[in-house]
């Protein structure tokens, strides 16, 4: 076995865990390791990261919906809506330069990275700790089609957006718990990646021995997450998990860049979030990364606490 082999395959068990802890970012991964590590062109890269994802996410959602926090109806349906995109995704990806689709990819990673980092806004039923069984909302079956039809063709199309496309898609939908709308999510991937898989198997071959050999260590890792879901705080694995993808968009992104301007994008890419960076902690009081903006609100829930504390008769 290579060395290479085996960073690939290292490499492939951090697409499991993020699809088993945060229900996503399986494809942000794998493309990336696909095509610098494994070596694969880009269209071939996004065809096999749907398979990928595909089979990790239906092996994920086995633990979840044991566990009763998956919707089957709404999966189902937001997942036949996907499948039709992905698939004219797919169709549409074939007959893109490979540059323009590894572009689109990696501005879809930074977009995905600042959602992650910034987090989701708590819906009501998630503040109330509302089980699936207490669930009774009917979902617009219009918007649920709708939004089905446009994330598939972004899945089919670049490869990404899955998970962290149709998680928020579900909570603001159906006022779904965040750990339902991670479960159910897996049904939608697994779906729409199969789908976006035959749109590109119409014009791309796949290495699949190697793919299958991705798979399957990506298929270990999702289950070393499940494990690890309950054990490690959220917010925190997300954020951490946004700004390395952030790093590795920005990465992508200046590869594609001629050969003679790379080091001065990469100086320009740096500088920028440096300024960033320090325009947030200092300048932005709703910046997560502003040190008075957390004590004001570390203050507030103290002050919450006191006035919830009952006084004795």
């Amino acid at each position: 076995m290579s060395a290479t082999l085996i960073l690939v395959l290292a490499l492939s068990i951090l697409i499991g865990l993020s699809l088993g802890v945060l229900g996503g970012g399986g494809s942000i991964l794998t493309v990336p390791i696909l095509v610098y590590a494994a070596g694969f062109e880009a269209k071939e890269a996004i065809a096999a990261s749907l398979f990928v994802v595909g089979v990790t996410s239906a092996v994920s959602v086995i633990s979840h919906a044991r566990n009763g926090r998956v919707m089957w109806r709404t999966g189902l349906i937001f997942g036949a809506a996907g499948m039709a995109g992905a698939f004219i995704g797919g169709l549409l990806g074939g007959f893109i330069p490979g540059q323009i689709l590894l572009i689109a990819f990696a501005l879809m990673m930074v977009a995905t990275s600042i959602a992650m980092i910034r987090g989701r806004r708590k819906s009501g039923a998630t503040a109330r700790g509302t089980a699936l069984q207490g669930i009774k909302r009917e979902l617009p079956l219009g918007r649920v089609l709708l939004d089905g039809v446009v994330v598939g063709l972004v899945t089919g199309l670049v490869g990404a957006g899955g998970g962290f496309l149709v998680v928020p898609a579900l909570a603001l939908l159906g006022g779904l718990p965040m750990s339902v709308a991670v479960g159910t999510s897996l049904v939608v991937i697994s779906m729409k990646s199969f789908a976006g898989l035959a749109g590109y198997l119409t014009t791309v071959q796949i290495d699949w021995p190697l793919t299958l050999a991705v798979t399957a260590a990506a298929i270990i890792g999702s289950l070393i997450g499940a494990r690890l879901a309950g054990r490690i705080p959220e917010a925190a694995l997300r954020k951490a998990f946004g700004w390395f993808v952030l790093v590795m968009g920005a990465f992508v992104l200046i590869q594609q860049a001629p050969a003679d301007t790379r080091l001065v994008l990469a100086v320009a890419v740096a500088g920028i979030a440096l300024i960033a960076l320090t325009a947030c902690r200092f300048l932005i009081p709703a910046c997560p990364l502003n040190t008075r903006n957390r004590n004001r609100q570390a203050d507030q829930g103290q002050r919450g606490r006191h006035r919830s504390t009952p006084t004795p008769a």
